[in-house]
């Protein structure tokens, strides 16, 4: 598949739209179920706690599926994205309260390469700590 964005329209430092993305306890709990992963870091304070973590923290998962759909939104097709990686570099703790905590994602077009692909480079912050370290996708445009 390839994006909607044609390649000859793109250029080194093209900014995608960045997003806002919320997560809360609820979030978790709805993600562990469509997952399978119950690990008690996200759901269990007290667990959490006792493993030395500051309260329950995201999945590392969900946090790099979230920080894609900014990728995937600008392209216009989540099958133009051909490669993706991150490093997770810190977790998104998330209070038992009605706010929960907010992943913002911001893009940038880093690289044009052969074949009509373009290398995006991603930054994921946390309450303006970074939570994903070298987090980059390969995209097949038109």
């Amino acid at each position: 598949m390839t994006a909607k964005i044609a390649y000859d329209d793109v250029e080194v430092g093209t900014e995608l739209p960045g997003r806002t993305f919320p997560v809360t306890r609820a979030t978790l709990v709805q993600y562990a179920g469509a997952s399978g992963d119950f690990n008690p870091i996200h759901w269990n304070e007290k667990f959490a706690k006792e493993v030395g973590l500051p309260d329950v923290i995201a999945h590392g998962m969900f946090t790099m599926a979230e920080a894609i759909r900014v990728v995937t939104d600008w392209a216009g097709d989540p099958g133009a994205v051909v490669q993706y990686g991150v490093r997770f570099t810190k977790p998104v703790v998330v209070p038992n309260d009605d706010k929960g905590a907010r992943i913002d994602v911001v893009g940038k077009v880093a690289a044009k390469l052969d074949d009509h692909t373009v290398r995006i480079d991603l930054t994921a912050l946390c309450e303006g700590q970074k939570v994903l370290g070298r987090s980059q996708a390969l995209v097949r445009l038109a």
